[in-house]
């Protein structure tokens, strides 16, 4: 079996706390800083790999992320099942270069979340520079995590 970093549950915990502190953090203070990104990434990792239990926590941290900013209960986890059943095997069918796919997986997570950001919340013209913050801090991120 292949390892990777996702295997180990002390990723799993530390994705968890992070996300959880940064975002509780985060919406205190300034714009929110989502790593919703990372959080999907490692939620389909643990989904390929049926860790369960690890899951059951990511889910946690994704309801936490929800409710932090207004959505409705289990909106991105519905959105994660989506891309995980719909389009991840059709990105792994067509794009033969397996390092991009990471990044196009957060990339697609990112436009299903701004897409269910507009709708239950107002537009404003600071979200898409908010979006892409976050876009580039999770491409920072998974590019230190594989």
């Amino acid at each position: 079996m292949n390892k990777n970093i996702f295997d180990r549950i002390s990723t799993v915990s530390i994705v968890f706390i992070c996300t959880i502190l940064i975002n509780f953090i985060s919406s205190i203070y300034f714009n929110p800083v989502f790593l919703a990104g990372v959080l999907f990434l490692t939620f389909i990792k643990i989904l390929k790999r049926e860790y369960y239990y690890s899951a059951f926590f990511l889910a946690l941290a994704m309801i936490y992320l929800e409710l932090n900013n207004g959505f409705k209960p289990f909106s991105l986890i519905l959105l994660s099942f989506f891309i995980y059943s719909f389009i991840v095997p059709y990105i792994k069918r067509t794009i033969s270069y397996s390092q991009l796919n990471e990044y196009l997986y957060i990339f697609i997570f990112y436009i299903g979340f701004t897409i269910l950001y507009i709708l239950n919340n107002s537009y404003s013209s600071d979200l898409f520079f908010t979006i892409f913050i976050n876009i580039v801090i999770d491409f920072l991120i998974v590019g230190l995590m594989i």
